[in-house]
Order: structure tokens, then sequence, then C-alpha cells
């Protein structure tokens, strides 16, 4: 039978729809087999579409990326970029803060836990607000906070004032989920996975421009600058997503759980601060472990509760179809390798030799720099994939790759050469797991849902980051080899640096991590977005 080909009201785009009958009911079957239960393939707002008298119904916005799209992505790249890039720019300015307030390493190591840790639970709770109150508000909302914090930030005369606007900071992480919801509003599901390739790309970009003008900044003009200079270019962007972004989504008409997101956060906050101060309090320490128990305490309590609420925070018979499980899984266990992978070269650029290649931090951005540039490139190219072959090829394929990256980084890294060649290669298979997840979200859960949904995936994929870390410094302080200075034949001092046993290990941690992963990515259920120029075929 011949399928019928209409056209979309004021749009020259034709869809071309299954006949009816036996192949487009097991079409469906196969979909919800998929995950595609309620999802935007079956519940979303649909266009009457007249062809002969009879009328179809569309998803509205199962479009081809228009002139709206492209202006909504490019805002939305600015805004991951401009957060990296602010993140990542207060990092070289850590000892400088340090000496300046005369503080322990340990408390100046707050001024980038504080963000981390607030991120990590505002994310699904501004997901949730997303859904419910509209994603534009909850955007203004969460960058008027990050905007107001940084100003704050920059005039810090003490320490704890400086942590405390950090951790205000970490409200402006509530751009990320939201953002990522308004993506697959505006953009069908195979457009969503080469947008995410550009935001994944544009948070690379991000994190070496931070790194290089962060270094530079720190010396010459001292670190409240690195703020000052962020506080403008916030607030420019504040004010082009005030007049030039529209409102997106459907609003949800639901009560806030306020139950929920107490036992969320707080359990969730609690777990956070266990793994942060495992290095210096102890991982076993009374006082820490009371964090981790409470915390896990909070979080089993928070499951059972949200399953007996009318209108919970996050719905858990939605986290439990297939791909949005796998998403989740493969988000925080990627999470940690990618940031073994960042700490481990970053690190080894700087040390002195024989212990590493003696680069200043200025040296060792740009040692990242080509590594990322090519991930801003693969990663349209990756996210366009993800819609022709389905997201499993590309999981599995990513996991190759990072494994192989990680391997090389074991064997050849005595240059600065090697070094970029070996992160180019696992920056390829990083990027290539991390793009398919957002789809996977989008394609399996209800538009009434992104939010909260992506909100809980962010939340992982900041588990996840903050694992990698203390692994990759557990890890370096456990193999340290002495280094002597010596004048003639009298001893000056005597150092102890991570050797090279350190890094080998990290990196065969990573690659075992990667492994789980491979695991995790090949229960994905597998789907195809196809399309023929601007003929999708649903």
């Amino acid at each position: 039978m011949e399928q019928p080909e209409v056209k979309l009201a004021e749009t020259d785009a034709s869809v071309t729809l299954l006949p009816h009958g036996a192949s487009r009911m097991g079409s469906i079957r196969r979909n919800l087999r998929c995950g595609w239960r309620g999802s935007s393939m079956v519940n979303e707002p649909r266009s009457p579409i007249r062809k002969s008298g009879a009328v179809h119904f569309l998803p509205l916005h199962y479009i081809m990326m228009d002139r709206k799209g492209r202006e909504v992505l490019l805002l939305l790249v600015w805004g991951d970029l401009l957060i990296n890039y602010v993140e990542t720019m207060v990092v070289p300015a850590i000892p400088t803060i340090q000496n300046d307030f005369s503080v322990s390493s340990t408390l100046a190591s707050w001024i980038t836990s504080a963000f981390i840790i607030v991120g990590a639970v505002v994310s699904p709770i501004f997901g949730k607000l997303a859904d419910m109150y509209g994603r534009k508000r909850m955007y203004l909302i969460s960058l008027g906070g990050y905007l107001i914090a940084v100003a704050l930030a920059g005039f810090s005369p003490s320490i704890y004032a400086l942590i405390t606007a950090r951790a205000i900071q970490g409200v402006g992480y509530g751009i990320f989920p939201v953002g990522l919801a308004i993506i697959t509003d505006v953009l069908p599901p195979r457009d969503v996975a080469t947008a995410q390739g550009l935001l994944s790309g544009s948070v690379g970009i991000g994190t070496v421009l931070g790194l290089i003008v962060g270094s530079y900044i720190d010396q010459s003009l001292g670190w409240q600058y690195a703020f000052h200079t962020a506080f403008v270019l916030s607030l420019l962007f504040f004010l082009l997503i005030l007049f030039k972004l529209k409102d997106t989504g459907v609003r949800v008409k639901e009560s806030i759980d306020y139950v929920g997101t107490t036992l969320l956060t707080t359990g969730m906050v609690l777990i956070l601060v266990y793994i942060t101060e495992g290095p210096t309090l102890g991982w076993l320490s009374p006082e820490n472990v009371s964090f981790l128990v409470t915390g896990m305490v909070l979080i089993l309590v928070f499951i059972p509760a949200e399953l007996r609420v009318r209108e919970p925070l996050v719905d858990m018979k939605l986290m439990r179809i297939r791909n949005v499980m796998v998403a989740n899984l493969v988000g925080v266990v990627s999470s940690v390798a990618l940031m073994i992978m960042y700490f481990g070269i970053i690190y080894y650029a700087q040390l002195p030799p024989p212990f590493g290649l003696g680069l200043d931090i200025f040296s060792a951005g740009l040692t990242l720099a080509p590594a990322t540039v090519v991930m801003f490139v693969v990663g349209p190219v990756v996210g366009k994939l993800t819609g022709e072959a389905g997201p499993k090829p590309l999981l599995i394929f990513g996991s190759v790759t990072s494994i192989l990256g990680f391997i090389l980084l074991i064997l050849n890294r005595g240059t600065s050469q090697a070094l970029v060649e070996d992160v180019i290669v696992a920056g390829t298979g990083m990027i290539s797991i991390i793009i398919p997840l957002i789809n996977m979200i989008a394609v399996s859960l209800p538009e009434t849902a992104r939010g909260i949904g992506l909100g809980v995936n962010t939340l992982l994929r900041n588990l996840g980051a903050s694992i990698g870390p203390v692994l990759a410094t557990s890890i370096m302080s456990s193999y340290k080899d002495p280094y002597v200075l010596m004048l003639g034949n009298q001893i000056l001092d005597i150092s102890f640096f991570p050797g090279r046993e350190a890094f080998n290990v990290m990196f065969e941690v990573a690659v075992l991590v990667i492994l789980v992963n491979l695991g995790i990515s090949l229960l994905t259920q597998n789907y195809k977005l196809k399309d023929k120029g601007r003929n999708i075929i649903l």
C-alpha cells in the first residue's frame, strides 16, 4: 500500500505516515518496547493535518531544524560555554586565593566543591520546576542566581564569603537540564543528538579557554578580575536570554513534592560531602562515614516515598524505562572516567620531569586545546549518527575508542605531541558516549517529564564527576617517588611526586571503568530516527 504524503501547515516540510493497520500497530509496539511509552511519539500536542478528507495528527515540533531552532541552539551553546569557561577560570586562581586569605588547602578546595555539590542537587529540582512553571522562567532564575553570586564573589572579604558565593553560583547549574529540555522542545529527536554534540563540544572549549584565560588573568590582574569579567559576560547573556528566548514546553499543573525534594537534596549533599572530604578526613573516619550513612539512608527512604506520592518529584516508574536506566548508569560511570582523564592529564603535564612534562598551567591548557577542538567537530557528527544508526552502536564505539585512548596514555605519553594525540583518541571516545545519552532520555520520556528526567541524569553525571577526581588524587597519593635536590654532594631538599606508576594505575582504572560502561551499553534498546531530506518516516 502506498504511504500517504501530507503537508504540514505553515511549512513546506512533508511527512510520510505509515499506513493504518497491522504494520502501524507493530511499529507502535516496537516503540513501546524501546521505552517510548507515553513519550513524545505518543502524547505530545499534535497538529491536525488534512489529506483527502482524513485528519492525521503529528507532533508539532517534528520538523527539521529551522531558523528558530538554530537561534535557540546558538543561545544555549553560548550558555554552556560561558558557565564552563567561568568555572574552569577559577581553578588556576585557587593557590593564589589560598595565599591571599592564609587558609589551608582543604578549606580552599571548597571553592570548587561548594559549586559542584549545590549544582548537582539543584539539577533535578530545576528540571522539575521547569516542567511545572516554564522553561524560560526557570532558566532565567537559575542564570540570575548565578549572575548575582558571580558579582558577590569578586568582592569577597573572606574565604567564607567566597565559598558562600560559590555555593550560590551552583544554582546556575540548573541551566544545563533546563537548556536540554528546551532543545528537545524545539528540535525533533534526530536533531537533538546533533545539537547535544555542539553543546558537549562547547563544554570542552569552555574548559580550555577557562584554563588559558584564567591563568593569564590570575597572573596579570588578580583572581578578583576573573569574577569581574565573568559578571560582565553573564550579564550580557542574561539580557540575551531575557529578550531573545521564547518559552517552550507544556506546563504540568502539579504541587511541589517538598518531602521528596528535602530527602533527595539532603541525601545527595551528604554523599557528595563524604566523597569530597574523603582524602582529608579519611574514608573510614567516624565523622565522614556518618555523612555517607545518613545520606544513603535518606536516599533509600526517598525511593519508596516517591512511589507513594501522587505527584512525586521523580516518577520512579519512568526511571525504570530500560533506556532511561541505561542512560543514567552510563552517565555516572562515563563521568568517572572522563574526570580521571582530565585530572591525570593536567597533573602529568605540569609535574616536573622525570615525573611529568614540566609545563605551566597555560601550556597545559594549550595541550588540551587540539583535543577539545576535535571534540567540537566530532560532536555533531556523532549526534547525526545517533539518529541514523541509533545510540547503541555509538555507545559501543565510544567505549572501545576510549579504552584505546587510555591504553595509549599508558604506553605513549613522553612528549606534548604524544599526549595531544592520546587525548584526541580518548576524547573522541568519551564524546561518543556522552552525546547519545540525552537523546535516549528525550526519546524515552514524555514531554511533561523531560525536565526532571534530564535533571536526574545531570545529577548522576555530576556524582560520577565528583568521584573521578577523588579516585585520581587518591591513586597519585598512593604512588609517590622521591625527588632529591642536590648541590654538589649536599642534599638540599627531598620532595615526593606521583611517579610513572601512579599515572599508569590511574589510566588502567579508567580502562576498567570503561569496560563496565561497555557492559551497561550492551543493554541499550536500539532505535533509529530516519528521514530522507525533509521527509520524516514515523
